[in-house]
């Protein structure tokens, strides 16, 4: 009697597990599917990829619902009145189609996602560089400029009146070498111009050349906007491939173990139903 009553009550247990775990799926697709743009591919990638995240969900339902309905026959045959297990097969065939279904279209669908995301990075880079080659013209325009090469040489002379000023004072010279507020460039051409008095307009001009410091500043921002570019193509593409490994592998696991689940059941319970309706032999 205990035992008869523990199975019964295992049973029923398992048969409420399975069922509620099977409409707390189906309540999750609901919710899922609104806003309803079965036309957006996005919407389309993230309906799949929430639906096979929850596909083990109904498989754990339907084991537990077969299991319950396993221990009541077990105990007694005539227990089952309303039996459940034929439309849970016609269920689990049924998520077998649509998650065979999800694996070519999301599949798909992340090609396309990714193609445009490179796209639009593409895009992104192409008008940084753009807007680096106006700059650099503009820049380029104002120093050719008339006022330009004006403030340019007035620079050049101050410039070279202070370094004068230095190299000619022996204290203030070995001061400028020691100050940690001087740039190594202005001390590197403190000490070529104290060797060699004579180069001190051609260094002055090297370090005082605005087309060439522009354009190797250009040059260096071109090479940070592509680097960029390259590694940001490269993760889109890696996570497109490793959505596309995961979501794609599993829809189509589920969609084989559900299709399997769904027709061994119906086959063994058409054998079983057509081996009760023979007659048994006199």
């Amino acid at each position: 009697m205990i035992n008869r009553f523990t199975t019964a009550i295992a049973a029923r247990t398992l048969k409420v597990g399975g069922i509620v775990l099977i409409l707390s799926f189906l309540l999750d697709v609901l919710i899922l599917i609104f806003p309803f743009q079965p036309t957006h591919s996005r919407w389309q990638i993230g309906l799949v990829t929430a639906l096979v995240d929850r596909g083990i969900v109904p498989m754990v339902g339907l084991g537990m619902l077969f299991i319950g309905y396993w221990l009541d026959t077990t105990e007694d045959n005539n227990r089952v009145i309303f039996d459940l297990r034929f439309p849970a097969l016609i269920f689990a065939t049924i998520l077998g189609l649509v998650f065979l279904l999800f694996f070519p279209l999301h599949l798909n669908n992340i090609r396309q996602a990714s193609d445009q995301k490179v796209e639009e990075i593409t895009q992104e880079a192409d008008r940084a560089e753009k807007r680096l080659e106006t700059q650099l013209s503009q820049a380029k325009a104002q120093l050719n400029s008339a006022q330009g090469k004006a403030q340019l040489e007035e620079l050049r002379t101050r410039t070279k009146t202070q370094l004068s000023e230095i190299i000619k004072d022996e204290n203030k010279y070995k001061q400028a070498l020691a100050s940690n507020q001087i740039p190594d460039a202005v001390k590197e051409v403190l000490k070529k111009a104290k060797a060699n008095p004579q180069e001190l307009d051609k260094l002055i001009s090297q370090q005082t050349d605005p087309l060439s410091a522009a354009q190797k500043s250009a040059d260096e921002e071109l090479t940070k906007i592509r680097s960029s570019k390259e590694r940001l193509e490269k993760r889109a593409r890696q996570e497109a491939w490793k959505s596309s490994l995961r979501n794609g592998l599993s829809s189509l696991l589920l969609s084989i173990g559900y299709t399997i689940i769904g027709w061994s059941g119906l086959r063994g319970m058409n054998n079983y139903s057509g081996n009760k309706r023979k007659p048994a032999m006199r």
